[in-house]
Formats: C-alpha cells, sequence, structure tokens
C-alpha cells in the first residue's frame, strides 16, 4: 500500500517538475511583470500624492503673499511651484492668481508672462480660454489688436465661445467696425443660456448699435 502511494507521489512530483520546466520561466516572467506594474502603479500613486500635498502647500504660500501684498514672497513662491509642479492644476492656479495681483499693481509685463505661461503650459483648456480673455484684454489696454485677436480667435472650449465673441464685438468696437461688432456680439448673445445675466449686457450693446439680437437676415425675393 505505502509502496503504491510512494509510486503515485513520484508520478505526480514527476509531472510537476515537467510542467515547471515546460512553463516555469513563463510564469516567472508573467508574475515579475504583474508584480513590477503594480509595485510601479503604487509608487506612482505616491508620487502624485506627494506632489499634489507639496503643490498645494506652495499655493498656499501663493495665497497667503497675494493677501498680504508680500510681492517678495509672491514673486518667489509663484516660481517655486511653476518649475517643480507644472503640471498641477495648482500651479495654473497661482500663476492665474499672480497674473491678477500683477495687473493690479500695474505690472502688466509680469502679468502677460503669467498669463503667456498657463496659455502655453497648462492642461486644462478651461484656464488655457480664461487666460487667452485675460491676455487679450491687457493687449487691448495696450491697443496690440492684432495680438488680442489672435488670442480671442485660438481654439477654446465651446462654454468659452460667447465671452470670445463679446470681446471681439468690444475689439471691433474699438477699430471702428460697427458691422463686425453687430455680428460678434449676436454670436455671443446666441451662444450664452437664455437666463445668463451676461446675455443682458450683450443685448444692450446690441442695443446701443440699432441692432435686435433676435432678427434674422432678410432674405431677398428671387426675380
Amino acid at each position: 500500500m505505502a509502496s503504491h502511494l510512494d509510486l503515485e507521489e513520484q508520478e505526480q512530483l514527476d509531472e510537476l517538475k515537467h510542467f515547471w520546466k515546460r512553463w516555469g520561466d513563463l510564469i516567472t516572467w508573467v508574475l515579475i511583470a504583474v508584480l513590477g506594474g503594480y509595485a510601479a502603479w503604487m509608487g506612482w500613486q505616491s508620487y502624485s500624492a506627494k506632489q499634489a500635498a507639496q503643490s498645494a502647500a506652495l499655493y498656499d504660500t501663493v495665497e497667503r503673499a497675494a493677501l498680504s501684498n508680500d510681492m517678495a514672497l509672491l514673486d518667489r513662491s509663484v516660481t517655486d511651484i511653476k518649475d517643480k509642479f507644472a503640471s498641477t492644476t495648482y500651479a495654473q492656479q497661482a500663476a492665474m492668481l499672480a497674473a491678477r495681483l500683477y495687473q493690479d499693481k500695474n505690472r502688466k509685463a509680469d502679468a502677460k508672462a503669467q498669463l503667456t505661461w498657463v496659455i502655453d503650459k497648462a492642461s486644462d483648456e478651461g484656464y488655457q480660454a480664461l487666460a487667452r480673455l485675460r491676455l487679450a484684454a491687457l493687449l487691448i489696454d495696450d491697443k496690440a489688436y492684432d495680438e488680442a485677436r489672435k488670442q480671442l480667435t485660438a481654439k477654446a472650449p465651446e462654454a468659452f465661445a460667447p465671452l470670445m465673441a463679446d470681446r471681439l464685438g468690444d475689439l471691433a468696437m474699438l477699430q471702428a467696425q460697427p458691422a463686425e461688432a453687430v455680428q460678434h456680439y449676436k454670436n455671443a448673445w446666441k451662444g450664452f443660456e437664455p437666463n445668463a445675466e451676461y446675455r443682458l449686457l450683450v443685448a444692450v450693446k446690441l442695443a446701443a448699435l440699432g441692432a435686435d439680437p433676435e432678427e434674422t437676415p432678410a432674405v431677398e425675393s428671387k426675380k
């Protein structure tokens, strides 16, 4: 009986040896790949969490500097967060905040530089569009109309299209192009939600130009 069991065990052992001889290397490499991928994923999660925490702390410093009007601290902290955590949302928010404060302090060149950085580096198209709108306003103030138009006609999320159109209307008015302004304002009016307060402002601009936002172009009758 014992010898019979020993025989079966030996056969099973031989089969197991044969199996590992044939498939052992493959199984080992698959396990290494799976475990390596898991370790890499866990490492990335840890790295991302650390990056988020550090960038959040730096953004807090930027906010404190802005609230206290500490321009030296603002300059350092916004540079740090952009240099070290450029891909984070906090860096984009910090640049936008710094741009606003620089504008308030009449540091237009610095404000433009921050907004341009957001346009070039931000991963969020919404931040890019907002930066384009604000940069266009600064360019319009400087009478750099062609540069402003480039910002306002660049690709942007659909939600920003009415705001871009409205600003293009303002730009057309500054360049004494009322017909173009009317068309831009109509595009803006159509793009806003019916209950949007900004839509009322656009309607006022159209009324000042003697235009009705709901008016459709007359179609000439065929002779």
